[in-house]
């Protein structure tokens, strides 16, 4: 994959290889992120790579609960920047089924959204591929302060800042 942010910079290799369909072919020995009806498919198939999942924005997270333990990476798309879904997927994930894997945001995947992506407990960015990796790491920072609780701050800010008084 290339265009790729993690742990907050720029990477120049991954060893992950997005597979979009059930028809495209794989070897064995990839690392391979495959479309969730696949991997519920081959999930107990001899492979020498690692197997991880994606998720369409339409599918339940649920879904994922009895594997999250063998998962190592969740990817989740977003088809279109103006749907949303993913994000809510992507706390689910963190909040109510405890995954501490990577979670990947593949797809229409802009700066506009990063700050808000890693809010809810995405760690890892695949940068739409006609947009600068490097010029959209900087959206990670473009909000210095969440009102509400999130995946990364779970106390909102008028808590913190009664807090803080009261102290």
């Amino acid at each position: 994959m290339q265009n790729l942010i993690k742990n907050r910079a720029v990477v120049d290799s991954d060893s992950w290889r997005l597979v979009r369909s059930a028809d495209e072919e794989f070897s064995i020995k990839e690392d391979v992120i495959l479309p969730l009806a696949v991997y519920l498919e081959r999930k107990d198939t001899a492979h020498e790579g690692r197997m991880a999942v994606w998720l369409a924005p339409e599918q339940d997270v649920a879904e994922l609960q009895p594997h999250l333990s063998a998962l190592p990476l969740i990817a989740i798309d977003f088809p279109a920047f103006s749907d949303g879904r993913g994000y809510s997927h992507a706390r689910l994930l963190r909040e109510r089924h405890g995954y501490q894997g990577e979670l990947r945001a593949i797809g229409d995947v802009l700066r506009d959204q990063l700050s808000y992506m890693a809010q809810v407990g995405f760690d890892v960015f695949a940068i739409r591929a006609d947009r600068d990796a490097a010029a959209a790491l900087a959206g990670l920072d473009d909000f210095s302060e969440q009102y509400q609780a999130t995946v990364l701050q779970p106390v909102p800010l008028l808590r913190r800042r009664v807090s803080l008084i009261v102290a």
